[in-house]
């Protein structure tokens, strides 16, 4: 990790969870983080927490909502005027809505595309851009993805999100293709998690608490088992190209 102390990530959806992890992991290695996510005052008492205990590195916390582009381009625009521009981009914001492709709502649809893959090819495009008007040429691009990327449950409320994991994997594949014939170094990366232990299915089921705290006795991984498969990705020497990480509780089934 030593190539990239002193240089800039973004990392979405920082204020909690896999995202939070990220950042202060990434901060501990010495790199300028920009957090972003909705809620600032969490990233900001991340900030804190990183700055009291002596990190070397820079937790920057941003207000944005990723399902707005303006916002996001702003973003970027932000942190190429303070920082310089992205070096590395992990792509983590993600969100799920119980809504089953024969009862589902089109607006719980229409959200869970916008943020879990249009958002993801903005950020990915814009990082892309950062990088290239650089002359950076060993970058890296991280997408947080899901098992639910790569097998399909049989559980109807997360077919949609589900739609919307395969098209990460499909997204990251792509862009591995497009860098390779961009002739440039800068790497893609699928990180593809099953069950994690954070406030996501709380909020998928914010309307229905018990079915949320259903998942309770199945064995999970910890944010920080996620987050350390970034720092892997990242501490790969330069010539290696990780494709995708599939990772879940040895208990997990499916």
């Amino acid at each position: 990790m030593d190539r990239w102390r002193g240089r800039v990530a973004l990392v979405t959806g920082a204020s909690s969870g896999i995202g939070a992890a990220v950042a202060k992991q990434l901060v501990q290695h010495g790199m300028k983080v920009v957090g972003c996510a909705r809620n600032y005052e969490r990233i900001q008492e991340l900030a804190t927490e990183c700055q009291q205990s002596g990190y070397t590195g820079l937790l920057v916390p941003y207000k944005c909502d990723l399902s707005n582009e303006e916002e996001i381009l702003s973003m970027f625009s932000a942190i190429t005027k303070q920082h310089g521009g992205v070096d590395v981009c992990v792509n983590n914001a993600g969100l799920a809505y119980p809504d089953s492709l024969l009862s589902g709502k089109t607006s719980s649809w229409s959200t869970m595309l916008q943020v879990n893959v249009i958002a993801v090819a903005i950020c990915t495009r814009e990082a892309y851009r950062s990088m290239r008007e650089r002359n950076v040429n060993d970058g890296h691009i991280i997408n947080i993805n899901s098992m639910s990327g790569h097998r399909v449950t049989p559980a109807a409320d997360v077919h949609f999100y589900s739609a919307t994991k395969y098209a990460v994997t499909a997204l990251t594949e792509g862009l591995r293709q497009e860098l390779h014939e961009a002739n440039t170094q800068i790497r893609a990366t699928c990180i593809s998690p099953g069950l994690v232990c954070t406030e996501f299915l709380s909020r998928m089921y914010t309307q229905n608490p018990e079915k949320g705290s259903a998942f309770g006795s199945v064995k999970c991984l910890e944010a920080i088992d996620v987050s350390s498969a970034v720092m892997y990705v990242l501490s790969a020497p330069p010539h290696v190209q990780i494709g995708d990480i599939q990772m879940r509780h040895v208990e997990q089934k499916l």
